[in-house]
């Protein structure tokens, strides 16, 4: 049996940008887009998304890896780790910088 080699973080966010649930906002814009480095520093202790998933644990490598992480861990880790009380509110917030940058 023939195992998938992992692919880079860059390819990843790449890969998510046709996930319409969690990994896009509701006008199709990519996390990396939302989530970069800028927003990162300002909002939570990592320097960018990659190193917040790392500092999590979160074996991220495939888009069903993204859709295994229970939400709970994911929300806690967000609350941890950055400004925000959750994932949701830590999207809004991204995409409302977003759509002030634009």
């Amino acid at each position: 049996m023939r195992k998938n080699k992992p692919m880079a973080f860059d390819e990843l966010l790449k890969e998510l940008q046709g996930l319409k649930d969690v990994q896009i906002d509701s006008e199709g814009v990519s996390l990396a887009r939302l989530l970069d480095e800028t927003f990162m520093k300002k909002h939570s202790t990592a320097n960018n998304f990659a190193e917040f998933l790392t500092k999590g644990n979160f074996q991220v490598e495939t888009r069903e890896d993204v859709r295994n992480i229970p939400d709970e861990l994911f929300d806690r880790h967000v609350a941890r780790e950055t400004d925000f009380a959750d994932w949701n509110a830590m999207l809004e917030a991204a995409t409302k910088e977003y759509e002030c940058r634009r």
